[in-house]
């Protein structure tokens, strides 16, 4: 019996399609070895192979001419924030064009859709919906809330330094854009609503949340970013405020339990301390009651003279 002939270093890591073994020159045979597993219809994978979304997204997608990564899979590939229910998801998102047939594959979820060309783009080595066009295709699958948090998060102006982007994953012209491209899309109406909240500024989606609560008790909308000099840009900054009666507000999520932030964070607050604002600052078990304690803290401190 010949021994099994050795995988080509780059495919035994990760699944590959039928057209990249035969150009590593594997026969059928091969293909059919006890340390190769069948990924559907044109998709190999090696093995006790450990599933990853990226490596099966890419896969997929080159295994499916004419279609790409789209809806929840091209929102976890990207990054974007999801709600929890979703942010492991390992569900495989799959668009077509109406003139190509429906997708038909095991584990994958299809979708037939109307979509211009520069609404699909081909990002490390897959053919994804771009983030706007994510973004809408989102609308039918979570709550206005949500959907505006990530909306928030792709025209949101990355830090400098910290963050490998420099220019923001999307905007709100491109935003607007999709809606009128797409006036019977399922999720039109919530995707409507949505754009008329976002805002550039909010660095995660509580922060997000914490905004749209203050203006959906009847508050005034806050100036996000807000720094202590407006146009000083070394000039300490809140997450959110008012400025007119010197209120500011921070939300204190994970990140800030790391040293470096906290010893940041002190020094932020004392500016704001020192400047005599009225300073607050909410976390999780805020978030977990819809911040209503927030709320009525920050509607009091307006009302103060």
């Amino acid at each position: 019996m010949r021994p099994v002939q050795p995988l080509p270093v780059h495919l035994r890591s990760a699944p590959f399609t039928v057209l990249e073994a035969r150009a590593a020159s594997l026969s059928p045979g091969r293909l059919r070895s006890s340390d190769l597993a069948s990924g559907g219809r044109l998709l190999y994978m090696p093995s006790g192979w450990e599933f990853e979304l990226p490596a099966m997204a890419r896969a997929l997608s080159a295994a499916t001419p004419g279609a790409w990564i789209s809806h929840l899979t091209a929102a976890v590939l990207f990054g974007l924030w999801l709600p929890a229910w979703f942010q492991d998801c390992r569900e495989l998102h799959l668009s077509k064009p109406r003139a190509l047939p429906p997708v038909r594959r095991e584990g994958v979820v299809g979708h037939t859709v109307l979509a211009f060309a520069d609404e699909v783009v081909f990002w490390e080595g897959t053919w994804i919906s771009t983030p706007a066009r994510t973004w809408l295709d989102l609308a039918r699958l979570v709550p206005l809330e949500d959907l505006v948090a990530v909306g928030d998060q792709l025209v949101r102006q990355p830090r400098p330094g910290l963050e490998v982007r420099a220019e923001p994953w999307s905007s709100l012209p491109e935003l607007q854009r999709m809606l009128t491209r797409h006036p019977k899309l399922q999720g039109i109406v919530k995707a409507r609503a949505a754009v008329h909240l976002i805002r550039a500024g909010a660095d995660s989606a509580p922060e997000t949340f914490l905004r749209l609560a203050l203006t959906e008790a009847g508050l005034p909308e806050p100036e996000l970013q807000m720094r202590i000099v407006q146009d000083d840009p070394y000039s300490p900054a809140a997450d959110m405020g008012y400025r007119r009666q010197r209120v500011a507000i921070e939300y204190d999520g994970g990140h800030h339990l790391t040293r470096e932030q906290q010893s940041r964070d002190n020094r932020r607050d004392a500016y704001f301390h020192s400047a005599g604002w009225k300073y607050f600052k909410f976390n999780a078990d805020d978030l977990a009651q819809n911040f209503r304690r927030a709320v009525g803290q920050v509607r009091a401190a307006l009302r103060e003279p």
